[in-house]
């Protein structure tokens, strides 16, 4: 199976190439992802699958306005992200799983490639756009990281918005912490308060069957030639004890340095991006030459061998982005002033 989709991604990588190689580079550009993992079209149906094709094209419209009106790479993946925070289809913002004790707790990270500054923020539970967080903290503190309680009041602090933790709430997750849990045989805890009651919000379909590394992300380069990423995720179902992945991590889910001609945004098992130091490694192996495709797949596969799925985007200098995963499916899409918008979920997908 592995080796099955290992083949599929390269098919995916050559076609891509091919594609572009024809083109002139980029004056700016962005890729997205919604998250990797078993994604198969037998897992969805056709309802939900046109539903997450709506919600990346949402992101990419929301980023690409800013890139084609001259704005930065920042702005741009910051809006790109805030978009699929507050889609209830991606597990980050209103969407994100619950912990074991019922709670959605959220992570991000911004990072700026052109001058190497970078914020991230862990543990979130009242700040509605935990990436906009994660910049205030890069451009409004003197600190990379804050967590818990201390980071959502400074956000406050600083006007972004607040709201009451019902508003993360959704039923899918919700059913699936209950899954979680019953099959693990711990208790369920209380129902949070404030969510409504049970049936009351509408979904286009019962929860999923799939295993997913719900993060969202993005990477831009834009007009004046500046990289930069972002990411969001609400962790891992049942998650415990304060647990808290590679997102906010910055150089294991997210980094961006126009010195290596790199930015990149990753999704999948946190554990394992981490120790494998996901997005620097692949930054450094561009910075030494290799391409953005080769760099993005040489790393993933580092990460497969501890033991770690996911996947990663990746953009270069050159505005071609890069896409890989050793998953059957990611949720992605790209634009750029030189190519119209595409999405795609499934890794046989061009």
């Amino acid at each position: 199976m592995r080796a099955a989709y290992s083949g599929l991604i390269a098919l995916f990588a050559l076609c891509f190439s091919s594609a572009q190689a024809q083109d002139a580079a980029p004056r700016w550009s962005l890729a997205i992802h919604g998250g990797a993992g078993v994604i198969e079209r037998a897992s969805l149906t056709p309802e939900q699958d046109a539903a997450y094709r709506a919600a990346l094209q949402g992101a990419l419209d929301a980023g690409s306005a800013v890139l084609k009106s001259g704005g930065s790479a920042l702005d741009a993946v910051q809006a790109a992200v805030q978009v699929m925070e507050d889609d209830p289809l991606f597990n980050a913002g209103r969407g994100a799983v619950f912990t074991a004790a019922g709670r959605n707790e959220l992570d991000a990270a911004v990072m700026n490639g052109s001058d190497l500054t970078a914020g991230s923020v862990a543990g979130l539970t009242t700040t509605r756009h935990p990436v906009a967080a994660a910049r205030a903290v890069m451009e409004r503190s003197p600190h990379v990281m804050l967590i818990g309680p201390g980071a959502d009041a400074f956000a406050a602090s600083v006007g972004l918005e607040q709201v009451d933790p019902a508003f993360f709430f959704t039923e899918r997750r919700w059913q699936g912490l209950v899954k979680a849990l019953t099959e693990a045989g711990q208790p369920i805890p209380e129902r949070p308060a404030g969510a409504p009651l049970p049936g009351a919000q509408a979904e286009i379909a019962p929860p999923l069957n799939e295993k997913k590394f719900g993060t969202v992300g993005a990477v831009a380069l834009d007009s004046q030639g500046r990289l930069a990423a972002a990411t969001s995720t609400g962790g891992m179902t049942a998650k415990r004890w304060g647990r808290v992945g590679d997102v906010p991590i910055i150089g294991a889910g997210t980094y961006a340095s126009n010195p290596d001609g790199c930015a990149v945004s990753a999704t999948g098992d946190g554990e394992y991006f981490i120790r494998a130091t996901v997005a620097r490694d692949i930054c450094a192996r561009i910075a030494g030459g290799a391409a953005t495709q080769a760099a993005g797949q040489a790393e993933i596969a580092d990460a497969d061998r501890l033991g770690g799925k996911g996947g990663v985007i990746v953009m270069g200098l050159d505005g071609r982005p890069a896409f890989a995963m050793s998953t059957s499916g990611m949720y992605r899409g790209a634009v750029s002033s030189t190519d119209t918008a595409r999405v795609a979920i499934y890794a046989d997908e061009p």
